[in-house]
């Protein structure tokens, strides 16, 4: 990707390591509509992705024992957590490349929104706190409304790479721009209707209506990717960029992960839509480039 080096500002954070355990998890009771953090449902926390609600469960059994996304590893990896307790963003090449990422979809939804307010981009390690309750590695990258903060352990960068065969700096722009796009749905009003609406729907319909939150954002990433240019005036999107896109939002979508977790898909407990849908709303966003394409709750999906 040709993506510029941006400064890092003060929208940027390093949170570094969280002490103590999250049991009962602060925040309110709802967690994450994100990866692994179960039934905090209807949106405190709204994830990548990367992430499933109930489909989470299948996500993180993936691994053995425990500590399924603490990968461990030698210091030699690129990727390895190099912070020492200054907690400075940005001062590690995954971390530089959010950055990045995180830099450009500021000025794709700048120039789309009038008054544009920017996310903040939290990294931390193993686990941490937001305004939503435990940040934990375990959940993957999620997005958190009450503080507007995506929330980032960049380790799971590898663990897209190396568990679920979506390797590439694409890939992980796009984990990037989905979060974002939950700030989209947040600022624009879209959080909360969809929230009032599942309070007053059924478990089943609650989880439908979040499918199309999740493949909003989708489509919202492809926006970024197809709109975004370096300072030099070149689309960030290079070739072979869009594959790499595609086989992110392929390997997670609902059914194939329960499928590689050994479960049978169940389509009333899928919370981020199967692959194809994500696939299809990724690809959406990207061909035509204009946010007005990616309204899922008012069509076919």
């Amino acid at each position: 990707m040709r993506l510029d080096d941006y400064d890092p500002g003060d929208d940027i954070r390093d949170l570094g390591r969280g002490g103590g355990g999250f049991g009962g998890g602060g925040g309110g009771g709802l967690g994450g509509l994100l990866i692994g953090f179960l039934p905090m449902l209807l949106g405190r926390k709204m994830g990548c992705g990367t992430i499933l609600l109930l489909g989470a469960v299948a996500f993180f059994v993936l691994g053995p024992g425990a500590n399924m996304l603490s990968l461990g590893g030698g210091t030699s990896d690129p990727m390895a957590d190099s912070r020492s307790g200054a907690n400075v963003a940005c001062d590690t090449q995954a971390e530089r490349f959010a950055c990045n990422v995180f830099g450009s979809t500021h000025q794709v939804w700048g120039e789309l929104i009038s008054g544009y307010q920017k996310p903040t981009l939290n990294f931390f390690t193993d686990q941490n706190r937001s305004e939503c309750g435990a940040a934990q590695a375990a959940m993957g990258p999620f997005y958190c409304p009450a503080d507007q903060g995506v929330y980032l352990d960049t380790a799971f960068f590898r663990e897209l790479e190396q568990r679920f065969g979506a390797a590439g700096d694409a890939a992980q722009a796009y984990v990037v721009a989905h979060e974002v796009g939950h700030h989209i749905q947040t600022i624009s009003g879209i959080s909360d209707q969809v929230r009032r609406a599942q309070g007053q729907s059924s478990q089943a319909e609650g989880n439908q209506l979040q499918v199309r939150m999740e493949l909003q954002a989708d489509c919202y990433a492809g926006v970024w990717a197809s709109r975004a240019r370096n300072s030099a005036g070149q689309p960030v999107m290079e070739a072979g960029d869009m594959e790499e896109a595609m086989r992110a939002a392929n390997a997670i979508g609902d059914d194939t992960l329960m499928r590689s977790a050994g479960q049978r898909p169940v389509p009333e407990s899928f919370t981020h839509g199967t692959s194809e849908q994500r696939m299809s709303w990724l690809r959406r966003g990207l061909q035509s480039g204009d946010p007005r394409q990616c309204n899922a709750f008012d069509t076919a999906i």
